[in-house]
Order: structure tokens, then sequence, then C-alpha cells
């Protein structure tokens, strides 16, 4: 198939072009996003020193029972505030928000705005 497009793999290009751009420090970390079929995952990353610093996603307890389906909005939004407090309890107020390749649109942006209300700052 000569014309099939690989969504994926256009994603993957743009992470990419972005992760030259975006990194995290301990002072500001990396607020990353990612997207399955499924679930969706975020994790807070101090790329200096190669450490996840909190994360967050609908497999988690706290979230697997309150949600059905892990792979909506409303899911996206109770990880969003998963993260900002978890976020919170290690003392982390601002971080960057690295959208991992995704448009700003739908779970991506329903999971920051979470994180902004919660009391995330990017």
């Amino acid at each position: 198939m000569i014309g099939r497009i690989d969504k994926n793999k256009i994603r993957k290009r743009k992470h990419v072009r972005v992760r030259k751009k975006i990194s995290g420090t301990s002072e500001c970390p990396r607020l990353c996003v990612y997207r399955s079929n499924a679930h969706i995952y975020a994790q807070i990353i101090d790329d200096e020193a190669q450490t996840t610093l909190a994360s967050a996603s609908t497999l988690d307890k706290e979230i697997k029972g309150s949600v059905s389906v892990g792979s909506n909005i409303e899911a996206a939004k109770a990880v969003g505030k998963l993260i900002a407090e978890r976020a919170a309890a290690k003392e982390i107020k601002v971080v960057v928000f690295d959208r991992g390749g995704y448009l700003y649109h739908g779970r991506v942006q329903a999971l920051a705005e979470a994180a902004r209300e919660a009391g995330l700052e990017f």
C-alpha cells in the first residue's frame, strides 16, 4: 500500500521535533502526555536527572474505580487532576507541557485544563 498514511509515525516525527525545543529541568519539569486507544497517561519528568517525578494514568486505582472507560474526556480530566495533586505533594508548581505530538484537542486538552484548574502552571 503505497498511499497509506501512518498517523502514529507522523505523531512520533512531530514529537521528536518538539522535544528538540522542550526539556524539563528540576525547577520546571516536563508534563508529558501519552494517549492510547484505551487509556491516557501523564508523567512529570526531570530530563536533566532523567527521572520521573510523578505519574498518573487511567490504570491507577484512584481513577479506575471511578471511571468506567479510560479513553474518554472524563477520564482525561480525572488524570489531569490526579497528576496535579501528585505534583503538589512533591512541591512542583510550574511545568512545561509536552503534548507528545498530539493535537491540543479532546482528551489532551481536557487533561491539561484539569491540571491547570488543580493548581499546575504551564
